[in-house]
Formats: structure tokens, sequence, C-alpha cells
């Protein structure tokens, strides 16, 4: 039985606690290059006492952006910007953790608070879209432009040139992002997933290009790093990915060389009720941890040290994600380790305050 703060070893990681800022877009930046507030947003959730710092979505290619204003990294220039932010967050005692991602059909969207919906191929600032299939996320989104198998293959090439990109940016973990309807998980789904050739159809073929990603990026990323990967655990639609395929796809994973798998929901369509409720998600985690025999993280409406401290100790998951928590405190850690009497790491500078 683990608590919230005791330490977690993945490979030769070691996180101080086991608590995480869950990858959460900005939508702040120029061209796919990190910027000053990156390192201040990330720098302050590690100062506030995380074990781990996740980066928002960062796109293996420009056209794998959910937005214009995405972090990237599919040049080498992007690198020693990041270097910044991985600086930043390694000084305030936090392991730096990148979330590679590639958007596909929902990519080229508005930010949200410009009013998000798609931005379609030939307005200002869009692009055509990709997918496994010609079907659109929703009413009035682009119709994707169908991989081929060759393309399929570059962009698993392009999570692989990211990965290396990611290594020499100082990141000590890496997270392969297949959830929320975006690239890999369309792929995996029936419902986006019409295809009929070897990367549609069967549970086998629909799981192959995560799979295939993994296994590209596993041998660039050195074997004493931890390598995860995000999914959704269900679609929460009728004949579309299930809990079941979630824990299989976990064991494939695990044997591909990955040490966790990051448990998510939905996003494969707006046509889906999902029962959200505080920590609706973590029975996800805590399915494919017994499953798969997989460390997991849970994540979802997480919100309060007690309950975050239950899913480790009720052996749930082994790591707790949070986002929205932890935009509204970003000192969410210290304060949670005084609400359960354990020794924080409250930075010297903050002492006064306490």
């Amino acid at each position: 039985m683990s608590h919230l703060f005791d330490p977690l070893t993945l490979r030769g990681v070691t996180l101080r606690n086991r608590i995480g800022l869950s990858p959460m877009c900005m939508y702040s930046y120029t061209d796919g290059f990190s910027n000053d507030w990156q390192v201040i947003h990330l720098g302050a959730r590690a100062a506030g006492g995380a074990g781990l710092i996740l980066t928002e979505a960062t796109a293996v290619e420009a056209r794998g952006r959910i937005t214009p204003f995405d972090v990237g990294l599919w040049s080498d220039d992007q690198v020693e910007p990041l270097r910044r932010v991985t600086r930043v967050i390694r000084d305030n005692g936090a392991v730096a953790g990148v979330q590679l991602a590639h958007a596909g059909r929902k990519a080229s969207t508005g930010r949200p608070w410009q009013g998000g919906g798609p931005i379609l191929p030939g307005a200002p600032l869009g692009w055509q879209v990709v997918g496994p299939s010609p079907v659109a996320y929703h009413e009035g989104y682009a119709i994707p432009h169908e991989l081929s198998v060759a393309e399929i293959h570059a962009i698993q090439q392009a999570f692989r040139a990211a990965a290396e990109r990611a290594l020499a940016a100082g990141f000590d973990w890496l997270e392969v992002h297949a959830a929320h309807g975006y690239l890999l998980h369309s792929f995996c789904s029936p419902i986006s997933n019409q295809r009929t050739d070897e990367y549609g159809g069967s549970f086998e073929n629909r799981i192959r290009f995560v799979l295939e990603t993994v296994q590209a990026v596993r041998p660039v990323w050195p074997e004493h790093l931890p390598l995860t990967v995000r999914i959704s655990g269900t679609d929460w639609l009728e004949g579309g990915w299930s809990v079941p395929d979630s824990i299989e796809l976990a064991r494939r994973l695990k044997a591909a060389g990955v040490d966790l798998v990051d448990c998510s929901s939905g996003g494969t369509s707006l046509l889906a009720k999902i029962p959200t409720s505080p920590g609706y998600q973590v029975p996800i985690a805590a399915a494919l941890r017994q499953g798969a025999g997989i460390a997991t993280a849970a994540v979802g409406l997480i919100t309060e040290p007690a309950q975050a401290d239950a899913i480790l100790r009720q052996d749930q998951a082994d790591l707790v994600l949070l986002g929205r928590e932890m935009l509204r405190n970003p000192t969410w850690p210290i304060l949670a380790a005084r609400a359960l009497s354990q020794p924080g790491p409250i930075p010297p500078q903050y002492l006064r305050a306490y």
C-alpha cells in the first residue's frame, strides 16, 4: 500500500511524490516554439511541490497541432527553448515529462477562449486534417484525409524523431498521447476507424498504429527513462472502444516496453454521454492495473488531498495526475501534505507563509 507522498520509481527515475501535473494545453505559442509562458506556468507547478510535471500535448508535426498556437517538437530548432522548461522543472525538484501528440482529425481548431471550433482548410491559419478514415469528428468539422500506409509510417517516424529531440531538450519522462480522439486513439476506436487494410477492422489491426509507434520510440528513448502512454479507457459509446479493449492494449503496451498507462477517457465523439463525477475515471486505472499488471495513473476530477491519497492507498493507481485543480492552485501538493500530515516539499522561499 502506497500513499500520496511516497516516492515512485520507474526504471531509473524517482518522483519525490505521486502527484503529477496532467498535460493541459495552453495554446500560447508561435510556430511551435516554447516561450516564457511555458517556463513560468510549468516552473510554478514544480515549485509548488508536484513530483512530475508533464508538458501539454507537444505536436510531432505541424499538422498534428490542435490549434495553430500549440507547442511542438517537429524541428531541431524547437529543442533549445524547451531546455529552459526542463531546467526550471528540474531545478525546482520535479521530473520533467513531455507528452508527444498528433491531433489527427481534431486538429486545426481555434483557441477555446476565442470560440474554438474547426478552422477549415483554406481559411487563415487552417490546414487539411488527417485520420484513419474520411469520417469527420463532428458536424462542421473537415473530413480528414485518409492516411496511406506510407503516411502512417512517416508519422510514426515523426514520433521517433520528436522523442530524440525531447531527450536532447532534457526530458526524463516521455508520454505518447493515444487518447481523447486524437490520431492514435482514432485508429483504435471503431467509431472513427473504418479501414479495411492492416490498420483497420479487427482489434489487432486497429491497435497496430499505437503499438508500432511505441516500438518506434522505445529504441531511441533510453532504457533508464520511463516511457508511458495516455489512453482513453472507453469511448463511452455503444460499439466504441471499451475498458476490456484497454486492458488488452495495456498488456501489449507493457510487452512493448511501456512502464505506465495514463488512464483518461472519451474524446471520440461529442455525442458521448460521459458520467462525470469526482474520480469518475479512477475505476479505469484500477481495472488496467489489475487486469494488465501495469502501473497506472489516475486522472479526472481529483481535487481533494484525502481523495487522491485514498486512490493510492486502495491500490487503484500508482500515480495521481491533476489538471484543472493544479491550474487553480499551483501549490496544491504543499497544501495536500499539510492536510495529510505528511512532510511536504516547501521551497525555502515560501517557508514564511507556513
